[in-house]
């Protein structure tokens, strides 16, 4: 199976653009990533995350049910289910688009070599970025400067990216992730019907 990972600093449009994705290429299927935070207002448990309190997701780590799990803030745990990557046996279905932290994307990367195509969002400078979060309205101002900081260390990642796309036109980003990722698609399925043939 193959998989889009996208990342992000908090703001910067991740979900948002993971989203569209779904809608605009064909045989794609959400990742939830399992969390320790509380559900947000508009939030679902198994729609949104598969939201669990700490012990209940210690307890799935120590099981072996994570792939990579990560403590992103303080107290707050994310991580990536096994059974959610286990799409091979659905009809239809080409990649798995997973939307991870800058860790837990590397660390999908690693386990995934060439299946995984990593695709880093960049705002356009951390000012926006902070307006964005604080627009939200779901932080407190010392909050936005949490998330700030993190920011800056996540966007050292970026370079150990196979993309990275800039969010600073929500259309214009969620045209190029779409053709990044369905080049990325037909590239694999060239090669799976090329070793077929002469293998």
């Amino acid at each position: 199976m193959l998989l889009i990972i996208v990342a992000a600093p908090s703001g910067a449009g991740k979900t948002t653009l993971a989203h569209r994705l779904m809608d605009d290429v064909a045989g794609l299927r959400f990742s939830l990533s399992a969390t320790t935070r509380p559900p947000r207002d508009d939030e679902q448990d198994g729609v949104d995350y598969h939201f669990m309190d700490a012990d209940e997701f210690m307890a799935r780590v120590e099981a072996g049910e994570f792939a990579e799990h990560e403590e992103v803030y303080p107290g707050r745990l994310y991580g990536t289910l096994h059974s959610e990557l286990d799409g091979g046996a659905e009809e239809g279905v080409r990649a798995i688009v997973v939307d991870k932290d800058v860790r837990g994307a590397m660390a999908l990367k690693a386990m995934f070599g060439a299946r995984a195509l990593t695709l880093f969002i960049a705002p356009p400078s951390l000012e926006v970025l902070g307006d964005r979060l604080r627009a939200r309205g779901s932080e407190s101002e010392a909050g936005v400067h949490t998330r700030l900081d993190r920011a800056a260390m996540e966007m050292s990642y970026a370079q150990d990216f196979d993309r990275v796309v800039v969010n600073g036109d929500l259309e214009a980003a969620a045209s190029e992730i779409a053709a990044v990722v369905r080049a990325f698609i037909d590239g694999h399925a060239q090669f799976v019907v090329s070793d077929r043939r002469t293998g």
